[in-house]
């Protein structure tokens, strides 16, 4: 396929010379905004069942290594592997304990590095010297959940932390030579059509390398649900995202790698918009209509 934008895919062949899967492990953390820490209920729109797989809960960190390793030899014929810590935020423990579970998942053999999933406001400088001390011989990526450069958004949606608490965080990585990864989610019905363009241009001058994109999603059991149903809001059709997405990239800066296009739940537990396809349908998608357009990652990035 026609390279548009800046694909993971590319970035890891380039880097690894052959493709590295992510193995999801679940390591029993919670939530600062669940707990009490600086917030209860969550965000409106999360219901963790929908991405953390329910067979992972009380395994034993190796032992889900070990099974994921072995399921992704045969289905993707690859020897290299990075540990996600995906479920709730995986920075949310002593840091006594996360060096070790670190540690645990970098013991395996043909584990190469670690991606761990976090909030900006769950990270210090222990923490973030703890992190950068593995990544002297391992792959890390953190990855903070951003979701919003909206601080209104950020209050709507019980976040429980603003942008600038996002902008410190990125810095204390970055003094480390950490690799970041920001999270987004666009649809939020009440954000105007610029916020993608604004998105683009302000993480364009920050110091992350990654960017995971997500389309807003109505899930079962969240608050978020309640709203919808009590007072259906419109959200982005699969035409409207692709377009939304076209406007971001178009915006972004070129050397900034896009890992993932869409977000993607269970079918069970989804409940609008009903238009979730694969990533690499999605991917097809996209490049088509920038083909169309003649449009490419970066494009409007040197005028502004």
């Amino acid at each position: 396929m026609e390279s548009r934008y800046n694909r993971y895919s590319d970035y890891i062949k380039k880097q690894f010379g052959q493709r590295v899967q992510k193995i999801t492990v679940d390591a029993g953390f919670t939530c600062p905004n669940r707990d009490g820490t600086v917030g209860n209920g969550g965000c409106i729109y999360c219901n963790n069942a929908g991405f953390s797989p329910a067979h992972l809960r009380g395994v034993s960190i190796s032992e889900q290594i070990s099974k994921g390793m072995e399921l992704a030899r045969r289905r993707y014929k690859t020897d290299n592997f990075f540990v996600y810590f995906q479920s709730f935020t995986n920075t949310h423990a002593p840091v006594e304990k996360l060096d070790k579970l670190y540690r645990e998942a970098l013991s395996h053999s043909g584990v190469v590095g670690l991606a761990i999933g976090t909030r900006p406001d769950c990270v210090d400088d222990e923490k973030l010297d703890c992190i950068a001390e593995l990544s002297k011989d391992y792959d890390i990526t953190i990855e903070y959940g951003l979701e919003s450069i909206s601080n209104e958004t950020l209050e709507k949606i019980n976040r429980g932390h603003d942008f600038e608490a996002f902008l410190n965080a990125v810095e204390m990585s970055a003094k480390r030579g950490l690799r970041t990864c920001a999270h987004i989610i666009f649809g939020f019905p009440w954000e105007d059509s610029s916020i993608p363009v604004k998105t683009a241009r302000v993480l364009s001058n920050l110091p992350i390398q990654f960017i995971k994109l997500h389309q807003l999603q109505v899930v079962k059991d969240t608050l978020l649900e309640k709203m919808y149903l009590n007072d259906p809001f419109k959200l982005p059709s699969k035409d409207e995202y692709i377009n939304i997405l076209v406007g971001f990239l178009e915006n972004l800066n070129p050397e900034i790698v896009i890992q993932r296009l869409g977000g993607e739940t269970k079918n069970d537990l989804l409940v609008a918009p009903r238009w979730q396809i694969g990533q690499a349908e999605l991917s097809a998608l996209l490049v088509k209509e920038m083909i169309k357009r003649d449009s490419i990652q970066g494009k409007l990035h040197k005028i502004q």
